[in-house]
């Protein structure tokens, strides 16, 4: 069984409604926890959740502080963005064991403004009553993973993002 340990969770909320943007930071390259990029073009960043809830949680955002999930967005921008979405959720679920991966954006006007999706890979074998939104919940716990470890899951969904497999898609 996976190591977990416990999160702040009334810290954590008080963070993301006070603090400055947690995705600008990381684009302008500030972020105060671990964020280890995996993908980054001119208009999309993709980096390992330091709160990884499920092994290999990965967030997507555009770049540009946008808070709508589609009404922030051209449908051409919008359509870039999801493909982007696609690849990292192709390489996800191939650099991890994953029975059903999860895709969602989730986020308020009030705390975690910038519009980002997750991408959170649920391992085979969760009892039923353990998946979809409960799989997701900080009150579970974190995989207690050090940077190194984080780093490294990071590099495996990079391999799998240059992957012959990707780059035939």
């Amino acid at each position: 069984m996976a190591r977990r340990r416990a999160v702040d969770i009334g810290g954590y909320v008080t963070r993301v409604r006070a603090d400055p943007c947690f995705v600008c930071r990381i684009v302008r390259g500030e972020a105060t926890l671990p964020n280890p990029i995996v993908y980054e073009d001119d208009n999309t960043i993709a980096w390992v959740n330091p709160y990884q809830v499920l092994l290999g949680y990965t967030i997507v955002a555009p770049k540009d502080h946008r808070e709508q999930v589609t009404g922030d967005f051209t449908l051409a921008d919008y359509l870039e963005l999801q493909r982007v979405l696609y690849r990292i959720g192709e390489a996800v679920r191939r650099a991890v064991p994953t029975e059903r991966l999860y895709v969602l954006s989730l986020g308020s006007q009030q705390g975690n403004r910038h519009v980002h999706w997750h991408v959170a890979p649920l391992p085979p074998g969760v009892a039923y009553e353990k998946q979809q939104l409960e799989a997701l919940r900080l009150e579970r716990g974190v995989l207690d993973l050090d940077d190194d470890e984080l780093a490294e899951l990071a590099a495996r969904i990079r391999v799998e993002l240059e992957s012959p497999e990707e780059s035939s898609r």
